[in-house]
């Protein structure tokens, strides 16, 4: 139900309607992806011009990142429940600006490392925000459709994300991709300015004081629903990273195709998006839970079969495409719907819930995916056997949270209308 509260803020979707919106969240969280998924073909001519001996050691590249967003992700929840949304992205996008511009004067590997780290702490910005304007503004199954209408958007940015970096290096070196970026970031940084309201309402912000954090912080982790699906979604999304560090090595060392590799990437990830339109059109008929709990054990038996593959010999690049095309499906049923369960019990502290949310997601997910991704021995064996385990541990944590009873709904009408909050 619309807010009758005078002193409420403009709802985004009075101001610039549900399509506007939703590519604006979209944008914002895209930074990200493009940050990450644009250099993945650039990989082998960074490490060959900064001196990288190690292969493997490229991956710094994206896990030096991935910290960055998860440390950051702990700052901008409070900051902006604190002083609203508005300002603090703003605050963050000349820090980005900043941190890019710096990867692409960068002298030498380890320069460019630590500016990637300060990136990423500054992109958290705009995963924790936009999910924490989306919370302003709807809860429950509603907030999920939103979500996975936010992220059949964000999507398309994966999907061409490596082309765009092929395109690039065609016709200027790796570090014209920076360039690019840099140029995102304003044009983002000018749109959100002068398009986006500020949605939150001055009686759901926090004062930022120790007692305040710690509060809810131990809201956020006593909570048995919360902190189940948090720590299972940052488990499985560890496979999910270990795939995006491991997946360029794969494709050029194991099926030596480096020139199918922007197709490939786009024929897998594309259907992360698919299935996130089709989330978003049966989450609310359907359930965000059972949804999300039927990918698991999806993921969990595809996984199995694709070891067997693996170890018998009948692997290659059709299997391997078809079975990744299957488990970033699977993503599509838990990811948004996971983040909509764990913050269900929020209305304020969302910004500091959705903080630890991405904060402990994000860094988990990081270090499993490095694991992954530091165990690439040539074979695809290792990224489908951290799929297959991380995905068990994800469904013994739901099934916890859950109280064992799976494959319900909640019994609040409200989780599950499309109004707003």
């Amino acid at each position: 139900m619309a807010s009758t509260n005078k002193n409420h803020p403009r709802h985004p979707l009075k101001e610039m309607g549900t399509t506007e919106f939703v590519i604006m969240m979209a944008a914002l969280m895209s930074i990200t992806a493009l940050s990450i998924d644009t250099m993945l073909p650039a990989l082998p001519h960074i490490g060959q011009e900064l001196h990288v001996a190690d292969p493997n050691d490229r991956q710094m590249i994206i896990t030096l990142f991935m910290m960055g967003l998860g440390i950051g992700s702990l700052i901008y929840g409070p900051m902006s429940d604190r002083f609203g949304r508005r300002p603090v992205l703003m605050v963050a996008a000349g820090l980005q600006l900043l941190s890019t511009f710096i990867c692409v004067i960068a002298p030498s590997f380890d320069i460019l490392l630590l500016a990637r780290l300060i990136a990423g702490l500054s992109i958290a910005s705009c995963r924790v925000v936009a999910v924490s304007i989306v919370r302003d503004c709807f809860q429950g199954d509603a907030m999920a459709r939103i979500m996975s209408l936010v992220m059949v958007t964000f999507i398309i940015v994966p999907v061409l994300a490596p082309s765009v970096g092929s395109l690039v290096l065609l016709v200027a070196p790796w570090r014209a991709i920076f360039g690019l970026l840099v140029m995102m970031i304003v044009g983002l940084g000018i749109w959100q300015y002068l398009r986006l309201p500020e949605t939150l309402p001055p009686e759901n912000r926090v004062a930022i004081g120790v007692s305040d954090l710690w509060r809810t912080f131990l809201m956020v982790v006593t909570n048995r629903n919360s902190i189940g699906h948090m720590l299972a979604s940052g488990i499985m999304m560890g496979g999910l990273i270990g795939f995006l560090v491991s997946i360029q090595q794969i494709f050029f060392d194991v099926f030596h195709a480096g020139d199918f590799f922007p197709i490939g990437f786009a024929l897998i990830t594309m259907w992360m998006g698919l299935g996130g339109l089709l989330n978003s059109r049966l989450v609310e008929r359907v359930g965000a839970r059972r949804l999300s709990q039927g990918a698991v054990i999806v993921l969990i038996l595809l996984s199995l079969v694709h070891c067997v593959l693996i170890v018998s010999g009948h692997e290659h690049l059709v299997t391997f495409i078809i079975i990744q095309s299957i488990t970033t499906t699977c993503f599509s049923f838990s990811g948004a719907n996971f983040s909509a369960i764990s913050l269900e019990p929020f209305t304020r502290g969302v910004g500091l819930a959705s903080s630890i949310q991405a904060a402990l997601t994000t860094l988990l997910s990081t270090v499993l995916g490095g694991i992954v991704g530091a165990s690439f021995d040539g074979t695809v064996l290792p990224l489908s056997v951290g799929f297959l385990v991380f995905g068990t541990l994800a469904f013994f944590l739901i099934a916890w949270a859950e109280r064992w009873r799976l494959f319900a709904r909640p019994g609040h009408a409200n989780l599950r209308k499309g109004n707003y909050v």
